[in-house]
């Protein structure tokens, strides 16, 4: 019989934990290779994760609401297919918690006796769940007093259950698990100064939410709408963003009179032939692709003291779904793609992102973002840098304005089609001769669109 563990997959470019929201099949269940097997949300997108192998599903390792992180174990499968090998599942979990079994029995004795149970040995490089971690951290306990917590899961991994064992009894004896954790270090008493904080620390913490208690009470008819899962996600990008690169917008309003006329010529035509809507969208991108072959450093990210310099245009662009939130599906290789193609790759991402049916593959990788800010009937705006790209552009309303028209005969004063470019960038490494150079290329490529061509 072969085990194959499944571990949880990455689901997008920074992402690196998802939410375990539903398992779709239970222990003892025969699965078939990419068969979906549990349903799993991230702050960009919910996804269905497939099985990596065919066979059956021997045990579950992390349960319904749980967080884990990207290549963190999830469940084992039996490959062999037979569903007689479900039953050992029981036998197979007792196995590897053989080892730590007199360390689970000897935690009771332990603290009845005044004590906190511990490893004699730390488990250094062992797995510890989102969960567990950041428990330990509201309890002030170290990454070196972790390793020595005894564990009762799959090899010897500390659970929910041997964490909150581990703090009470730890509570029980404050000196005693001040002492144990003191015996790998040369020092018996440096370790106490540092215990102590950590549970006079622990009160600031609960303190302050209870201060702001107060400002929960609202006067006048008013309605609270809790955040549902991804704005809270969005929320924190959002400031992520703006905390980390410092913002610098730039604008340039463009005549794009003649994409105007071109499109109103062939929107009909291609709309009988493809079944498909012909929309400025992927005009505009074709136009940000163009001009980042011709400005590269806008294409990076920043790695601490690094720049890192994208080879691949894969230009994303901001969807609105349903609930109002935004998603953000990324054009690999959008320099490759001729009209034709980008409006194709347009219409498709966005209806896929409108009824939640978006892959991993379609939100990673993204070097680049267009945000059509019109389509809302806005003129402009300043959009926020998706991290860990380094600029973002928002396109406005196209709108009619009489202009001065340049002609062999002289001046005349026509109505022309304009909109503004916004493009936020990261001065960190784009400064600003490069930002505004950037979107006024833009400007430029739309302006002198080739109305001959054909789709």
């Amino acid at each position: 019989m072969a085990l194959v563990e499944m571990v949880m997959p990455k689901m997008g470019e920074s992402i690196m934990e998802g939410t375990v929201l539903k398992w779709l099949k239970s222990v003892g269940d025969t699965i078939e290779q990419d068969e979906s097997v549990l349903e799993v949300a991230t702050d960009k997108v919910d996804t269905e994760v497939p099985a990596i192998q065919g066979g059956v599903l021997k045990e579950i390792l992390v349960q319904e609401g749980d967080v884990v992180a990207v290549g963190a174990p999830i469940a084992i499968i039996s490959t062999n297919g037979e569903d007689t090998a479900a039953p050992a599942a029981p036998a197979a979990t007792e196995a590897p918690a053989a080892t730590p079994a007199p360390q689970a029995a000897a935690q009771p004795a332990a603290a009845s006796g005044g004590t906190v149970a511990k490893l004699d040995q730390p488990a250094s490089g062992r797995f510890y769940s989102p969960l567990v971690l950041n428990i330990a951290r509201e309890e002030g306990i170290s990454m070196q007093e972790l390793e020595y917590v005894p564990g009762t899961g799959k090899e010897g991994r500390v659970s929910k259950k041997d964490i909150l064992t581990y703090v009470e009894s730890r509570k029980n004896a404050p000196q005693q698990a001040a002492a144990p954790q003191a015996q790998p270090q040369a020092p018996v008493a440096a370790p106490q100064p540092q215990a102590a904080p950590a549970p006079a620390a622990q009160p600031q913490p609960q303190t302050a939410p209870a201060a702001s208690k107060p400002a929960a009470s609202y006067s006048g008819n008013v309605e609270i709408i809790e955040m549902d899962r991804m704005r809270k996600m969005i929320a924190d990008r959002m400031v992520d963003s703006k905390r980390i690169s410092p913002h610098v917008t730039s604008f340039v309003e463009a005549d794009v009179t003649n994409i105007v006329n071109w499109r109103n010529k062939w929107k009909n035509d291609y709309k009988r032939r493809e079944g498909e809507n012909l929309t400025f969208t992927p005009i505009f991108i074709d136009a940000i692709a163009k001009a980042i072959k011709d400005f590269p450093m806008i294409n990076v990210s920043v790695d601490g003291g690094n720049i890192i310099r994208h080879k691949d245009i894969n230009i994303g662009m901001a969807v609105a779904l349903p609930s109002g939130n935004l998603i953000v599906p990324n054009i690999k290789n959008a320099d490759q793609l001729n009209l034709n193609g980008l409006t194709k790759k347009v219409n498709d991402l966005a209806n896929r992102g409108r009824i939640n049916k978006l892959t991993p593959d379609d939100l990673s990788a993204g070097t680049y973002t267009v945000s059509n800010v019109g389509s809302f009937g806005n003129v402009m705006g300043t959009p926020i840098i998706m991290q860990p790209q380094v600029a973002i552009m928002a396109v406005g309303a196209i709108k009619k304005k009489p202009a001065v028209i340049e002609t062999p005969e002289g001046d005349l004063i026509g109505v022309r089609h304009f909109m503004f470019l916004s493009h936020s960038y990261d001065h960190r490494v784009v400064d600003g001769s490069l930002g505004g150079m950037f979107v006024r290329r833009v400007a430029d490529y739309l302006e002198n669109f080739d109305v001959n061509q054909s789709i």
